[in-house]
């Protein structure tokens, strides 16, 4: 079969076959999507189509059975998830660290980035230099800066203060 006759052959059955496969499926998209995936798969094979059961036959029998296998995926992944059970409730995070995200949102960018690369990260001050582009210096500035900010901020609890001398 030539790029013409493809071309033909195409245009005259893929909304037939498309029809087909949404009766058989049930599922008009998933019949698009499969019928699609089958001249996919004819392209490749066009010189060998007319020497089976014809080439309509050929791209029908391919869309079933990729319908077919994506039913089936799905169904054992559904199976999957049941046999996986609920997942476990878990807490939401602790006040003290909701308080300390929201501390260093409050900070300059660059400390914020300085800190985190040195308390989370465990960072040197030379590697965060080195990842920052900035002075050893100035890392060291900022991380001091950082401290006092985060100290301002955070009561002996861990709990940030309001500008008014309170707690959030």
């Amino acid at each position: 079969m030539t790029e013409e006759e493809f071309t033909d052959f195409y245009t005259r059955s893929v909304h037939r076959l498309t029809g087909q496969l949404y009766v058989m499926t049930g599922d008009f998209h998933e019949a698009q999507d499969v019928v699609q995936e089958a001249f996919v798969r004819a392209w490749g094979h066009r010189r060998r189509l007319e020497q089976d059961l014809g080439p309509e036959a050929w791209v029908r029998t391919v869309a079933w059975r990729l319908a077919v296998s994506r039913w089936r995926r799905m169904v054992r992944g559904q199976r999957a998830w049941r046999r996986r059970g609920d997942p476990e409730v878990s807490e939401g995070p602790d006040a003290g660290a909701v308080d300390l995200e929201r501390a260093l949102r409050g900070m300059p960018a660059r400390q914020r980035q300085c800190a985190a690369l040195y308390y989370v990260c465990d960072l040197p001050v030379e590697q965060i230099a080195a990842e920052t582009r900035l002075s050893t210096g100035t890392v060291k500035t900022h991380l001091h800066r950082a401290r006092a900010r985060l100290a301002g901020l955070l009561d002996r609890q861990g709990r940030v203060r309001t500008t008014d001398g309170g707690r959030l």
